[in-house]
């Protein structure tokens, strides 16, 4: 029979925030698959769990993610952890998770702390719905993928939440700021730690406080989403700066015929259809 693998939740930062079921699921374990082995043997150690452990990272996760789905099956249990956090949320666990599913192993979810979660719901912003970015692509690695990726956040109506380390946070910050405007922002910081803070604030304000102070500790950062209403304005606006022909062409090139088209202007610009009509034959 084929054994099973299990996504344990640790803690990001307090010990005190650990399960019993993940502490009692990490010592039955047959293996335990550890992002940084050196960084988990301490919790290890700390709860006094003697299960073998093996590293599971992103530079071997393809794989070391085959070598732990013929171990599991052959029937045996591996709990895999990460750094900090839920395993699968922004780290190499979602490889090992597909790779379960395609060879028919089961998979089942410990739950317990993410940064994110942690983050949104003492952000003071609208918790209802929300986009998780987790780590920008690096400029070094892929300024293409950034800069798309900050476009599209421009017409983003939920909460965004996106991860930074201390040393990138003011240029994360700055680049969000250009892109996005500035918006209400949280900026969390030691999340669950002694010197856990919630800074909530605006782009500037925030890029005027780290500037001046270097910030410390893995920050994760919620954005106000855009309105709905700023949406619309910034909508009719580009309809405003967008000649009637081009407006028109616009529709008929998506596929319109021209009556249709003029009828969409027309809405989009807030007059008479006969009106759009008149104008165009001039």
């Amino acid at each position: 029979m084929a054994g099973t693998l299990y996504l344990c939740a640790t803690p990001i930062g307090n010990l005190e925030d650990i399960t019993f079921r993940v502490l009692r699921t990490l010592k039955e374990a047959d293996l335990i698959a550890a992002e940084d082995t050196r960084h988990s043997i301490k919790l290890l150690n700390h709860f006094e769990i003697k299960t073998p452990m093996t590293s599971y990272h992103e530079y071997n996760k393809v794989e070391k993610a085959a070598y732990l789905v013929s171990q599991m099956a052959q029937g045996l249990n591996v709990a895999l952890i990460t750094d900090a956090g839920t395993p699968g949320i922004s780290d190499p666990g979602e490889e090992l998770v597909r790779q379960c599913y395609d060879a028919g192993i089961e998979v089942t979810s410990l739950p317990g702390p993410a940064a994110c979660i942690t983050a949104l719901t003492m952000s003071g912003l609208s918790t209802r719905r929300f986009c998780f970015e987790a780590f920008l692509p690096s400029e070094k690695g892929d300024k293409k993928e950034r800069a798309r990726i900050l476009e599209e956040l421009k017409r983003e109506t939920r909460t965004i939440i996106v991860y930074e380390a201390p040393h990138h946070l003011v240029k994360t910050l700055k680049d969000l700021y250009q892109a996005l405007g500035n918006r209400r922002i949280t900026v969390c910081r030691e999340l669950t730690k002694k010197h856990e803070t919630a800074f909530r604030t605006t782009f500037e304000q925030a890029l005027s406080a780290y500037e001046a102070e270097e910030p410390r500790g893995e920050c994760v950062i919620v954005i106000e989403g855009i309105s709905v209403r700023e949406l619309e304005e910034e909508k009719i606006r580009s309809w405003e700066e967008m000649s009637l022909e081009d407006h028109l062409e616009y529709y008929m090139k998506g596929g319109m015929d021209k009556k249709e088209a003029m009828k969409a202007v027309a809405k989009d610009r807030g007059v008479s259809r006969r009106e759009i009509y008149q104008q165009t034959l001039k």
